[in-house]
C-alpha cells in the first residue's frame, strides 16, 4: 500500500488533491496506506515576486497554498486526521519511505522543475504532476530530463482522459459503426476566472488553464496534430489588465486529416465544458462537468439532419477520483505507462507553439506587462 505527499496546498493541492483522495481511499483502501496524506505548504515555490500582488501574503499563497487560504483549507481538511501539513519537503521525508510514497506535485507549472530537483535530491520517485507538467518547451525539456531518471516514474494529472464521456467518444470514433468516419473535433471551455487572474501567476497564460484538457483529449481520439492558427486575448475588467488571460484559441490539423478547434473564454459569465465530434454521418456532441461539485457529464447523438436519436445521456462521471485510483494502480505495478507522459508532453509542445504564435500580435504595453509579471 502506498503513502501519499501532496506539495503545494492552493487551489488543486488542498482544493481538489486532498478532498479527492479521501474519496479514492474509502473506496480502495487496499491501494493506500492508512496513516495521514503529508501535505507541504510551499510559499516558496514561486520564484520571489512572481505573485501578482506581493505585498499580500493571501495572494502569493492561492497560488499553491504557502500561507493563505490553501493553508487553511488544508489545516481544516486535517481535522479528520487524514491529512498532516507539515513546514519542508525535508520534514516529509523524515515521515515517509520514498519507496512507498506518491507525490502529488500541485505547485504551478512555471516553478516545476525545482520542486522535482528537490524531491528526487530527497528520494522520492512516484510523481503525480499538475497538468500542465510545464509552462514551455524549454522548461519542459529540462522537467523530462529529470523524470527520465533511472527509476522515477511518472504522470501527468488528465481527468478528462479518464472521463466516462471520453470513454464513450472514444468508442464512438473507433467502431465507427453509429456515425461514421470523424472529421472535426470542437471544444468550448468558458468559465468566469477574474480573482484567480488578478492574484495569481501559477498560470502564465490562457492557454495554460483549461486548454491543456482539450488538446489531450484531442490526441487521444485523432492522434498527434500541429497548430494552425491561435490567439490570445487580455484579461480587461475593473481597471486592471493582465495579459493574455482573457481567453485562448487553437486550430491543430491532426496528422490523420481531423481537425480541432478549440475556444476557451475566461471571462464568460457562465461555466461551459462542451465537445462536439463531427462524423460523416452525424454528430456527437458532450458536457463535460462544468466544476468540482456536480460529477456528471452529458452526451447527446444526431444522425445527419435527424433529431437526436434519444434524450440526452446522463453519465455519472467522476474523473478525477477514477483517474487517482487508476495512477495509483499503476504506481503499485509497473508504473504508468510512458504513452501518457508522451502525450501529455506533446501537449505542452503544441501549447508552445500556439504561443509563439501569438506573442508577435501582442501590443507594445500588453507585451511589457507580460514581461514584467513573468
Amino acid at each position: 500500500m502506498l503513502r501519499t505527499l501532496v506539495v503545494g496546498l492552493g487551489r488543486a493541492g488542498a482544493g481538489l488533491h486532498l478532498p479527492v483522495l479521501a474519496k479514492a481511499r474509502r473506496r480502495r483502501p487496499d491501494l493506500f496506506a492508512p496513516a495521514a496524506v503529508i501535505g507541504v505548504d510551499r510559499a516558496s515555490a514561486l520564484p520571489a515576486g512572481s505573485a501578482r500582488d506581493a505585498g499580500s501574503a493571501g495572494s502569493a499563497g492561492s497560488a499553491l497554498g504557502g500561507g493563505g487560504a490553501g493553508a487553511a483549507r488544508a489545516a481544516e481538511a486535517a481535522a479528520d486526521g487524514e491529512h498532516r501539513v507539515v513546514a519542508s519537503l525535508a520534514q516529509a521525508r523524515q515521515l515517509l519511505d520514498p519507496e512507498r510514497t506518491v507525490v502529488h506535485v500541485c505547485t504551478p507549472p512555471v516553478a516545476r522543475t525545482e520542486v522535482v530537483t528537490e524531491l528526487l535530491e530527497l528520494g522520492f520517485r512516484r510523481l503525480l504532476l499538475e497538468k500542465p507538467p510545464a509552462a514551455d518547451p524549454g522548461q519542459l525539456a529540462r522537467l523530462l530530463e529529470l523524470l527520465r531518471r533511472p527509476g522515477v516514474q511518472s504522470a501527468v494529472v488528465a481527468p478528462w482522459l479518464a472521463s466516462t464521456l471520453t470513454a464513450r467518444l472514444v468508442d464512438l470514433v473507433e467502431k465507427e459503426a453509429v456515425l461514421g468516419r470523424l472529421r472535426r473535433i470542437e471544444v468550448v471551455q468558458n468559465k468566469p476566472r477574474f480573482q484567480r487572474s488578478f492574484t495569481t501567476s501559477g498560470h502564465p497564460t490562457a492557454f495554460d488553464v483549461e486548454v491543456p484538457h482539450a488538446l489531450g483529449v484531442a490526441l487521444r481520439l485523432a492522434g498527434d496534430a500541429e497548430v494552425v492558427t491561435a490567439s490570445c486575448t487580455d484579461l480587461d475588467a475593473v481597471g486592471r489588465r493582465e495579459p493574455r488571460l482573457g481567453g485562448a484559441t487553437v486550430d491543430l490539423v491532426h496528422h490523420g486529416g481531423v481537425r480541432t478547434a478549440v475556444r476557451s473564454d475566461l471571462t464568460s459569465p457562465v461555466r461551459e465544458r462542451r465537445i462536439t465530434l463531427r462524423f460523416d454521418g452525424g454528430t456527437a456532441v458532450g458536457h463535460y462537468a462544468a466544476d468540482a461539485s456536480d460529477h456528471h457529464a452529458q452526451l447527446r447523438l444526431i444522425v445527419g439532419d435527424a433529431a437526436p436519436m434519444e434524450p440526452r445521456t446522463v453519465l455519472r462521471d467522476d474523473a478525477l477520483t477514477e483517474f487517482f485510483l487508476r495512477a495509483y494502480e499503476d504506481f503499485a505495478a509497473d508504473g504508468p505507462c510512458p504513452s501518457a507522459l508522451a502525450r501529455q508532453a506533446r501537449v505542452v509542445e503544441l501549447i508552445g507553439e500556439a504561443k509563439r504564435l501569438t506573442a508577435g500580435r501582442l501590443s507594445p504595453d500588453a507585451r511589457r506587462e507580460l514581461a514584467g509579471a513573468h
